[in-house]
């Protein structure tokens, strides 16, 4: 028994920690090399190349449905409001001034106007709408550089609407989006006034446009960035684009520099949208618009100069029809 306990004590001494056993196989691990490191990184980058743009161009397509998602809410809404009104359209706040001395139009993006131009009218959209859309998201384009600070409250407030930074007075607001019920622009000379849609039941020569995205050139607050208007502007950012910036009363947009129309409307590489009374939404090129600018008289005849209005804004072709 004493012999087998020895041999046991000498079996475990024989494989204890100090014993060496020889390793089988053993190789002495190194890193990557240069040129493995240098390879690597250019398939990432060959990848990255390859996903980023589609992801940019998937995030674009969203955007997208998007916009033309809040345009069929809008028109779903202004048509609710027609439907429990009469089939009368709301009556449009893009105004200055008032019935009683002289009053004007003003760019068609307005949400809310200095002050109305009569006592029975609503000097703001929400206004007439706010039952209808409560939420203001889906009257600003999401592809705009930079939503305008007091949106929602501008929204809420409605008639009563006080920028909190400015002098007590009663400021206008401005979005993203062109709304064009009830509202009469200038065309190109000789040429019929806009006519936005007036209700439900249509009417010969009035547009059928309820909505569309801005588009449009010679906005006075061109100046701001390029010390000149002649830049073309939207909401939806265009091709070669930079930051045209808001105001305290107004939303920033993209635009492009272009002098006497230098660039070509198909070459800005943009898609704009827009809504119509029966109900669809539909995409359109800048080539497929025309240019229409704000009125001075009530009638439609006679425009802003340039330099001194907010220049022209694009309406779809096919909505003169």
């Amino acid at each position: 028994m004493l012999e087998l306990r020895h041999n046991c004590n000498a079996g475990r001494r024989a494989v204890g920690p100090r014993a060496y056993i020889p390793a089988v196989g053993h190789r002495t691990r190194r890193g990557f090399s240069l040129v493995e490191l240098l390879v690597v990184m250019a398939v990432i980058a060959t990848v990255i190349g390859i996903i980023m743009p589609a992801l940019s161009k998937g995030r674009r397509n969203a955007r997208a449905v998007q916009t033309m998602n809040n345009q069929r809410v809008i028109v779903v809404g202004v048509t609710s409001f027609a439907s429990d009104n009469g089939g009368k359209y709301p009556e449009s706040v893009a105004t200055v001034g008032s019935l009683h001395e002289h009053w004007n139009w003003q760019e068609p993006t307005m949400l809310t106007s200095s002050r109305s131009r009569d006592t029975e009218m609503r000097r703001s959209m929400s206004g007439y709408l706010y039952s209808y859309i409560p939420g203001a998201g889906v009257m600003f384009c999401p592809n705009a550089p930079k939503k305008y600070k007091y949106l929602q409250e501008v929204w809420e407030a409605g008639d009563e609407w006080d920028n909190p930074e400015t002098p007590p007075l009663l400021d206008p607001a401005m979005g993203t989006y062109c709304f064009y019920w009830n509202y009469t622009g200038l065309l190109e000379a000789g040429a019929t006034p806009f006519s936005g849609p007036r209700g439900l039941s249509g009417g010969q020569e009035r547009s059928k446009l309820l909505v569309s995205d801005y588009f449009g050139y010679g906005h006075w607050r061109n100046k701001l960035l390029y010390n000149t208007f002649e830049a073309y502007g939207s909401c939806e950012k265009i091709k070669g684009a930079r930051i045209t910036p808001g105001t305290h009363v107004s939303s920033s947009f993209w635009s492009r520099l272009a002098p006497d129309r230098d660039v070509s409307l198909d070459s800005l590489d943009v898609e704009l949208h827009a809504g119509y009374t029966d109900g669809h939404v539909e995409r359109y090129r800048p080539s497929d618009a025309v240019p229409m600018k704000v009125s001075k008289t009530a009638d439609g005849s006679v425009g802003y100069p340039e330099e001194l209005g907010p220049g022209e804004f694009y309406v779809p072709e096919n909505a003169l029809y």
